[in-house]
């Protein structure tokens, strides 16, 4: 099994704007470079999805999978496991943990663990994970922001 990364950044907003911005999975093509289609094939009845087929490009690595979901209560904690094997993963487990701070502002926990399916050095495994979670969060954060802005 893979190891665990971590990465956390501050995002100028309330955990309710940030929350918003990670549940539209819809909308993740707008924003997210990698992501070409995102789709949610099954929700809970309060309306968030508990399942979503992504299809990624990402250069070197292209890919289609499901993701399944799962939510804390107060939306503190959004996590997701991958439902079946795919052509580059055998498993994928994650997470963004939501803390609001005093300011306003909002600091978000990505924690990821990807087993591939394709071999991989562990250095250049581990400096991949730790760019796809660094643009990932940066990109967040710009969106976030962004729609921020705009209202």
């Amino acid at each position: 099994m893979a190891d665990s990364s971590t990465q956390s950044i501050i995002i100028g907003a309330a955990p309710d704007r940030v929350t918003a911005v990670i549940c539209d999975f819809a909308a993740y093509p707008e924003w997210t470079d990698a992501v070409r289609r995102a789709e949610v094939v099954e929700e809970y009845e309060d309306g968030y999805a508990s399942q979503v087929r992504f299809t990624i490009d990402a250069g070197v690595m292209a890919d289609e999978y499901v993701l399944a979901y799962s939510y804390a209560e107060d939306l503190s904690r959004i996590e997701w496991h991958l439902v079946a094997p795919s052509k580059m993963q055998k498993s994928q487990r994650g997470s963004y943990d939501l803390v609001g701070n005093p300011d306003g502002s909002t600091t978000v926990t990505y924690t990821l663990e990807v087993d591939l399916s394709v071999g991989m050095l562990g250095m250049f495994r581990r400096k991949a994970e730790k760019m796809i979670m660094d643009t990932a969060l940066k990109q967040l954060k710009r969106r976030v922001e962004a729609t921020g802005a705009a209202r």
